[in-house]
C-alpha cells in the first residue's frame, strides 16, 4: 500500500471528459497494480456479483470499462468495454475479456445502435468528478426492453449528483422499473483514508 494515495484523490477531483482523458492516459499501464491492488479495490468484484444475482443478462455493455476489473468477475458473459480513455482501453483488450471495445464520452451521444445490449454494468463511473445521471437516457436508448442495470457510486455521490431524482424521473416516466439498492465495501484488506468507504449500488431494468 502506497504512504499516500494522490493517485484516488486526484481521480476524485477531475472535473469532466477532458480531465478523465487526461489523468487515465498517464495511468493506464500501472492502475492494475498502484491502485487496484494496492488499494484493495473490491467494488468490481461486488457489483458483478450482484449484476450475476440478479439475472446476468447478456450481451451486457461495461461502462466506464477501464482495465477490464469488472470483467474479470463476469465469468463469460459477452460483454463490451466502453470508456473515455483509448489507452486504458488499450490495455483491457489485451486481456481478452471483452468481444469489442468502444472509445465514447457518456455524456455526448454514443456510437452505439438503439437496443444493441441486454446489460449495462459499472464500476467506478458514477462517482466523484466522472459521469452523473445524465448519462442514463442515453444509456437506455442502448438497451433492449428488459435489460439490466447494475451500477455502483457512492451514497455521498448519489445525493450530490441528484441521481435520486433522476431516476425517480424515470420511474415515474414509466422508463425502468424501481430501483433497488445495495450496500457494498469498495476496498478490503487495506489500510489507507478510503478503505471504509462503501459504495451503493443502482439496480434496475428499461421497461
Amino acid at each position: 500500500m502506497p504512504d499516500t494515495d494522490p493517485d484516488l484523490d486526484t481521480a476524485y477531483a477531475i472535473d469532466g471528459p477532458e480531465g478523465a482523458r487526461k489523468l487515465y492516459a498517464g495511468w493506464a499501464e500501472t492502475y492494475d497494480d498502484n491502485f487496484g491492488a494496492a488499494y484493495g479495490y473490491v467494488a468490481p468484484r461486488e457489483v458483478a456479483r450482484i449484476y450475476h444475482a440478479l439475472g446476468a443478462d447478456a450481451p451486457v455493455l461495461d461502462v466506464g470499462a477501464g482495465m477490464g476489473l469488472v470483467a474479470l468477475h463476469l465469468r463469460g458473459l459477452a460483454a463490451d468495454a466502453l470508456d473515455i480513455s483509448p489507452e486504458m482501453l488499450a490495455v483491457a483488450a489485451r486481456k481478452g475479456l471483452y468481444r469489442a471495445t468502444v472509445e465514447a464520452d457518456l455524456t455526448r451521444t454514443l456510437p452505439l445502435p438503439d437496443g444493441a445490449y441486454a446489460g449495462v454494468i459499472s464500476a467506478g463511473t458514477f462517482t466523484h468528478g466522472h459521469v452523473g445521471p445524465e448519462a442514463l437516457p442515453e444509456l437506455l436508448r442502448i438497451v433492449a426492453e428488459g435489460a439490466l442495470f447494475v451500477c455502483g457510486t457512492k451514497p455521498d455521490v448519489f445525493d450530490e449528483m441528484r441521481f435520486g431524482s433522476a431516476l425517480a424521473g424515470l420511474q415515474a416516466a414509466g422508463r425502468i422499473t424501481p430501483v433497488q439498492f445495495f450496500d457494498i465495501p469498495i476496498y478490503e484488506g487495506a489500510d489507507h483514508p478510503h478503505a471504509g468507504d462503501r459504495g451503493l449500488v443502482m439496480a434496475f431494468r428499461k421497461t
